[in-house]
């Protein structure tokens, strides 16, 4: 075996020096970046979202029904005897909408002398069931009695019979009857009106108004339903009077007799309805001037 040289030996001893330098600076050097390489990124914290606002709801407002009415008419009555003082919150209640039915024909058909008023009559012969209703216009002192308003042409409108009933349906018993030779009178159920406003404006032909709503519908005879009379179901808003207010009572018989209540009112929709059957026989806008159907 050769034995090495002195000079063999440092070159060994320079070469393993060498390769230890290389080795550590290259770990020193890697060590360096990954000790000097910048974080990751955190994730962006999304902000928080403002608590969701539900919208308001509308409040819807049930129309006034035929109780409803009967209440506004009966504090107007008692207002009439508390000397005028006012009565009904007329911003509440105007352009209200209202639906009230008014029952008619629980007696039977009409008589011969009463063709051209409310109710109903049945042609077996033609099979076809005739129904109608007779609107009331009445002029401005019947009630204004004092002096009428200045632009007031007429009103238009019906009766609410029996006011003291909030029921729609036909009374169980029918109503009495005045004797032939009696005189006239205001019966007990006429002191309730509806009507709307006729101005001295208004283009519609006098008389026209007055015309019935008549409907007439084809049937047999087993199918007629009349054991429940019918109604007139009237619809539409509230409306002021002149004077502002939505009602107008007065007492043309003195402080001892009921007040006669006027509620204003614009007509939108009439109809006729068989409460029998369910059924809704015709139906017009409020001015229609066509009213046969």
């Amino acid at each position: 075996m050769k034995e090495p040289t002195p000079r063999n030996s440092r070159l060994a001893l320079a070469g393993g020096l060498a390769a230890i330098l290389v080795v550590g600076g290259g770990g020193f050097v890697l060590g360096r970046r990954s000790g000097d390489a910048p974080a990751p990124p955190s994730p962006p914290v999304a902000a928080a979202e403002p608590a969701r606002q539900e919208p308001a709801r509308p409040v819807l407002v049930a129309p006034f029904d035929r109780a409803g009415l009967l209440a506004i008419a009966s504090v107007a009555a008692d207002a009439v005897t508390l000397a005028g003082d006012r009565a009904v919150d007329v911003e509440h209640v105007v352009g209200r909408r209202f639906s009230i039915a008014l029952p008619f024909g629980c007696t039977g058909p009409l008589r011969d002398d009463d063709a051209a008023g409310t109710g109903w009559r049945y042609d077996a012969a033609g099979k076809a069931l005739r129904v109608q209703v007779a609107p009331n216009r009445w002029p401005p002192a019947d009630w204004w009695s004092q002096a009428a308003p200045a632009g007031v042409q007429a009103i238009d409108g019906f009766w609410i019979a029996r006011p003291w009933s909030s029921s729609e349906a036909c009374p169980a018993l029918p109503s009495p009857t005045a004797a032939i030779d009696a005189d006239p009178v205001t019966l007990p159920g006429q002191t309730l009106a509806i009507g709307q406003v006729v101005g001295s404006d208004a283009t519609r032909q006098d008389g026209r108004d007055t015309l019935p709503y008549v409907a007439v519908v084809r049937t047999e005879p087993d199918a007629v339903r009349t054991d429940q009379g019918f109604r007139l179901r009237l619809s539409g808003r509230l409306a002021a009077l002149p004077g502002g207010q939505v009602t107008h009572c007065h007492q043309p018989g003195g402080a001892e007799q009921r007040p006669l209540c006027l509620i204003g009112v614009t007509f939108e929709e009439v109809a006729i309805e068989n409460p029998a059957t369910g059924t809704t026989l015709a139906r017009w806008s409020g001015n229609d001037s066509i009213r046969t159907e």
